[in-house]
């Protein structure tokens, strides 16, 4: 695709992000909310008639703006269909659902377009906080404040040094897997990262856990938190913010060691902020060193 068309794409989905957002504001948050969602896997894995209305809005309008492209959205793609080489949108209508049915208000709509199985396009949209984040590969990264004013990610122009995780913040969800072999893995390195270099801990500044992996990762790219480290999470929750990222300087390796190069939907990522590259892989190779031998499995 040209410059000229990636620019049409980022424009389009700008616009339905705000529209999106409009959904949400008056859908939600409201008590009714809660009541009226259902269950997906558990009682933590949740989707409302917002999540719907939203995702059938986007794939309609991109449908008939753009027949040739395909679509994957969280609530309407079948399990079997997967990422291809050609031009795809990818839309997750809210992220941090759960956040959207308690009225906590870190949540988003993710729209990104992806070619050859990366993403070129990227826009996340927080219309509780006013906040755009959006990145065309090549063109860098940009958030739109709820004044208009635009500014370039990161926020810092020149990076802070990373010297190490004990000096990092880090961001982690909890899932809504509650049991098992990645469960454990996922509260014991919470544990770990927390805890005293006395007790083989990082003992990292603090953890985070915004509720919304699309947020996470734009809050890596404008150089807020340092690294976001997840395992289970779908390619509609990072495919934007992926791109937003990179064109921010950061980098995507897996949360899983010695994986420099996942997959869109490998299901594993650990999210780095901009910083010099040696500090960017000394990070991570000292968070894999904590993992040891173990690895999320999906």
């Amino acid at each position: 695709m040209t410059e000229h068309t990636l620019t049409q794409v980022r424009n389009v989905l700008v616009s339905l992000a705000y529209e999106a957002g409009r959904v949400m504001m008056v859908m939600g948050p409201d008590p009714s909310v809660y009541n009226e969602s259902d269950t997906k896997k558990n009682s933590s894995d949740r989707v409302t008639d917002a999540d719907r209305a939203i995702e059938c809005m986007v794939a309609s309008d991109l449908r008939n703006r753009f027949p040739g492209i395909s679509f994957l959205g969280e609530e309407t793609t079948e399990a079997a269909q997967k990422l291809t080489s050609a031009p795809t949108f990818v839309c997750d209508p809210i992220d941090g659902t759960l956040n959207f049915i308690h009225g906590f208000p870190n949540i988003a709509v993710s729209l990104a377009l992806t070619i050859d199985k990366r993403p070129v396009v990227g826009v996340v949209y927080n219309p509780f906080r006013n906040e755009l984040y959006t990145a065309i590969k090549g063109q860098g990264a940009w958030l739109t404040l709820p004044d208009g004013n635009q500014e370039r990610l990161p926020l810092r122009p020149i990076p802070a040094p990373m010297a190490s995780l004990g000096g990092c913040l880090v961001a982690l969800e909890w899932g809504s897997e509650r049991q098992g072999p990645n469960w454990e893995l996922r509260t014991d390195m919470a544990k770990t990262l927390m805890s005293s270099k006395a007790t083989g801990g990082a003992m990292v500044h603090s953890i985070r856990s915004s509720g919304s992996a699309a947020l996470d990762f734009c809050y890596v790219a404008a150089g807020q938190i340092d690294m976001f480290w997840e395992g289970g999470c779908w390619i509609w929750d990072v495919c934007a913010g992926w791109i937003i990222l990179e064109e921010a300087g950061g980098v995507v390796v897996s949360a899983n060691p010695n994986d420099w190069n996942p997959e869109l939907e490998s299901r594993c990522y650990l999210a780095v902020r901009g910083a010099k590259m040696r500090e960017q892989e000394a990070v991570v190779k000292e968070l894999w060193g904590l993992m040891g031998d173990r690895k999320f499995v999906f």
